[in-house]
């Protein structure tokens, strides 16, 4: 006689697949709402930069004698400045070149301050003295007067003043990581690697930077911020982007000289130039808030 089974088989579910990396940043990163509207903002500020000759109505430099000094209007939302230039335009435009000068100044600094940071927390004794000499030279000279001594010196075109603006902000970078490479450098699988003949620009690549990525994001979030504000104060003196090339300081500058009469002209893009380092802010906070979490862990 067959005999039934009185306990169906039970089926055990699968194990959950285990979340990737940006799976657990985001679901990190989306706890903070300021955060989030940051990115949102910074997201909205890269593809108006990236598109800005496809969303500008007009051409940042076309002129319209006739319509100087224009208010807000359905043709013109912004206004037009002292050559009829639609101020819209030109802030859209000075959306690209903060861009530019914020992002490649950052990267470029980092560059310099990354590579003068490993090789000095890497080989430590002299090459660390000198190198960390060099890099108190640097902090001792006011950065803003040393920026405009060199976009004087160089020019006032976008790559001049990135050129100027790096050569001021690399020292905080290879302090960084120099910080940082000096707390790996003695953890044990980097004493194996070294045991085993790896090279030191093999351990610096393969051991060291992959896990200083999260400082190094955070530096950054903050340093595209201040590249931006310090173009801004070189053109609001008179030594940073030169005109017509629209920038958040020449725009700034003629806003402020013209308040009295047209302060649309100055309203607009100092209330946007305002958003867009708070959303960078923002975004910095979130980052920095997700890798101190880690870190604590």
């Amino acid at each position: 006689m067959a005999v039934s089974n009185a306990f169906p088989p039970t089926t055990v579910g699968a194990a959950p697949a285990p979340e990737t990396l940006l799976q657990v940043f985001w679901r990190r990163y989306r706890r903070n709402h300021m955060a989030l509207v940051g990115l949102v903002l910074v997201l909205a500020f890269v593809g108006i930069a990236v598109f800005a000759p496809l969303i500008a109505p007009y051409h940042y430099n076309a002129q319209n004698l006739s319509k100087t000094w224009q208010p807000p209007s359905r043709e013109h939302p912004f206004g037009t400045d002292d050559l009829g230039r639609d101020q819209l335009s030109r802030i859209i435009y000075a959306v690209r070149t903060a861009a530019i000068v914020g992002i490649g100044t950052s990267l470029l600094s980092l560059l310099i301050g990354a590579t003068i940071g490993s090789i000095a927390g890497m080989r430590g004794g002299t090459t660390d003295n000198v190198l960390m000499r060099l890099v108190d030279i640097f902090n001792s000279f006011p950065s803003i007067l040393l920026a405009v001594i060199l976009a004087t010196t160089m020019g006032q075109s976008v790559f001049t003043i990135v050129i100027a603006l790096a050569i001021t902000s690399w020292a905080g970078y290879a302090r960084l990581v120099r910080g940082q490479v000096l707390a790996l450098k003695n953890l044990e699988y980097v004493h194996a690697a070294r045991t085993l003949g790896a090279s030191e620009r093999h351990l610096i690549s393969r051991y060291v930077l992959p896990n200083i990525l999260g400082p190094i994001a955070v530096a950054l979030s903050f340093g595209i911020p201040y590249a931006m504000t310090a173009e801004a104060g070189l053109s609001v003196i008179g030594v940073g982007i030169r005109p017509p090339e629209p920038s958040w300081g020449n725009l700034i500058s003629l806003g402020l000289s013209k308040m009295r009469g047209f302060p649309h002209l100055a309203i607009w893009p100092t209330a946007l130039f305002s958003v867009t380092l708070l959303a960078f802010t923002w975004f910095g906070d979130g980052l920095q808030e997700i890798f101190n979490a880690k870190g604590e862990r």
